[in-house]
């Protein structure tokens, strides 16, 4: 199944065969992609062979290119090693300049679109895009905002009074993460920023006391920034997981 056209569905299975990876390496963006990669993995003092890396750059390419995660250890093993023994023992001693790079990693990628062709390898491609609009839909509708808002409240604590510290204000944005289409605090870092942001702004950490409404209204004003954020500027999450299919048992090999 062909990578394009990735960022249109969140869930979607590939097949990869070495097409994609072939039509990559013969392609108009080889050469630019990989003289970036290089450029990341290649540092004055490394003493690492030509072998660290073909290994480092193929952790670097994506789906998008054709390329099974090369951090799961099947494909490493059986994919990704393989195609790195049956290079000539010269050839991995070279000094390692771009030049020799761009012209043996296609050797070698052409050996691991090989070795899919011949053991294709099922990728679960998820990407979710956080933009916002979650945040804005829950705004749209007050009634679903303020039960939502009412609901993080029964899990803070309060004292005599009836005031809650603003240290629980975290714990209360992350209650409602799900329902304002946000991961939660700690599942990806580039939200966890905006996030704190907004609990800066409401200077969080200070542990004064407020009333519930008090509290409600910050916690608010907090998604409304995290939101503001996301609609100028969404960010991307994707993965990728090697999907395993059982072994077939003796009794059943034909």
């Amino acid at each position: 199944m062909a990578a394009a056209g990735l960022k249109r569905d969140p869930i979607i299975i590939l097949r990869m065969d070495g097409e994609d990876l072939s039509e990559f390496i013969n392609g108009p963006s080889y050469e630019a992609e990989m003289v970036s990669i290089f450029s990341q993995i290649a540092s004055p003092d490394a003493d690492g062979s030509l072998h660290d890396s073909f290994v480092k750059a193929f952790e670097k390419l994506t789906v998008e290119n054709g390329m099974p995660p090369s951090s799961d250890s099947w494909v490493m093993s059986n994919i990704v090693e393989p195609a790195l023994e049956s290079c000539p023992g010269e050839d991995l001693d070279k000094p390692i300049s771009q030049e020799t790079f761009l012209v043996e990693f296609k050797k070698v990628s052409e050996r691991v679109a090989q070795h899919l062709k011949e053991q294709p390898v099922i990728v679960a491609h998820s990407e979710s895009t956080f933009d916002g609009s979650g945040i804005r839909r829950l705004f749209t509708n007050k009634f679903e905002l303020d039960k939502t808002l009412n609901t993080a409240l029964e899990n803070v604590p309060k004292d005599r009074n009836g005031k809650m510290s603003k240290e629980h204000l975290r714990v209360a944005i992350d209650s409602v993460a799900a329902g304002a289409g946000l991961p939660p605090i700690g599942a990806v870092d580039e939200i966890d920023k905006v996030v704190n942001e907004g609990l800066k702004m409401m200077n969080a950490d200070d542990g004064k006391l407020v009333k519930e409404d008090e509290f409600k209204k910050m916690m608010t004003e907090i998604l409304g920034s995290v939101m503001l954020k996301l609609e100028g500027n969404p960010i991307s999450v994707s993965s990728n997981t090697v999907v395993h299919e059982p072994l077939a048992s003796p009794s059943t090999l034909p």
